[in-house]
């Protein structure tokens, strides 16, 4: 095989491993694009080319994350994660830590660990690397690795829900949560919350935001209920779709240009947390963006309008 044809073959591992450690996909594209770069200045071949790829994008996205970390600490409101339609990298044999590993919730609770500690938990546990190869990604002994996951384990394991939902759960609560969201339905949706369920919006600032953050199932539920009949008023739409493995929807205005992404956490047959995502800059991989500042303003227009 040539470079180029290895290179390819290994793209979705790449982009996988990065966009876990960054929760971008802006940055998790340009650390793959960096990483082909030093593989192609490469004058020697390696004796493994997953893993000298996988340690040269692990490395990169380390570098890119420490300085992002700086970033975060300045983001206005809640950060989350860019959203993820579909992840490229698919392995039967991880599917389900796979799966976990991208959700919003697991990546919001990666963001907790030290750079280090996230690049070897997910490279150990989720992408089933030997310490070896973990050891040489990271730049730190094998010995040193165990440690690190040891301690990752530790805050991944506090932070996680007690009752995991199935898919099929999953997607059954999200139905009926999406028809009475449409319908306006109060008494509907709060009955699909959990008692002490959040929503939480990712504005960054840029963008109008439903609430700053809403606790209780009845809260959420009035909020929600009382905001979206009016978004459909103005021709939004909402378009089911999974979402970092995740059920979720797209937002659409009238000529489909996205608004925003919505996220649903699932645990013990009820809708734990709702999660928007409306940061312009967040949204821009997932095709054209809205005015979501102009809708904003035809939405008070609507409301000032007798009927």
């Amino acid at each position: 095989m040539t470079k180029v044809e290895e290179f390819e073959e290994l793209r979705p591992l790449l982009f996988s491993i990065a966009y876990r450690i960054l929760g971008s996909v802006s940055e998790a594209e340009d650390a793959v694009q960096e990483t082909w770069l030093r593989f192609d200045r490469s004058a020697t071949r390696p004796a493994s080319t997953k893993a000298f790829l996988s340690a040269v994008v692990t490395r990169v996205s380390l570098d890119v994350l420490r300085s992002a970390r700086v970033r975060r600490e300045q983001y206005v409101g809640p950060w989350f994660p860019e959203p993820l339609l579909s992840d490229p990298y698919q392995d039967p044999a991880r599917s389900a830590e796979l799966a976990d590993s991208v959700s919003m919730g697991a990546l919001l609770l990666l963001e907790r660990l030290s750079p280090v500690e996230r690049a070897v938990f997910l490279l150990r546990e989720v992408f089933a690397f030997g310490f070896d190869e973990v050891a040489a990604a990271v730049g730190r002994s094998e010995a040193a690795c165990r440690q690190l996951l040891v301690r990752a384990r530790r805050h991944m394991q506090a932070g996680r829900p007690r009752f995991a939902a199935d898919r099929q759960e999953q997607q059954e609560l999200a139905t009926r949560f999406f028809d009475a969201l449409k319908d306006g339905d109060v008494g509907g949706l709060q009955e699909l919350l959990a008692a002490d369920a959040q929503l939480a919006g990712d504005g960054g600032g840029k963008a109008p935001q439903l609430a700053r953050a809403v606790m209780g199932a009845r809260n959420v539920a009035r909020v929600l209920g009382t905001a979206f009949p009016w978004l459909a008023r103005i021709e939004m739409v909402f378009e089911p779709h999974e979402v970092n493995g995740q059920p979720g929807a797209i937002l659409r205005d009238r000529d489909g240009r996205i608004v925003s992404v919505l996220v649903l956490d699932v645990l013990g047959g009820r809708i734990q947390t709702v999660r928007t995502v409306i940061n312009p800059d967040k949204l821009g991989h997932l095709g054209p963006v809205a005015d979501a500042w102009a809708l904003d303003r035809e939405v008070k227009q609507a409301r000032r309008q007798p009927d």
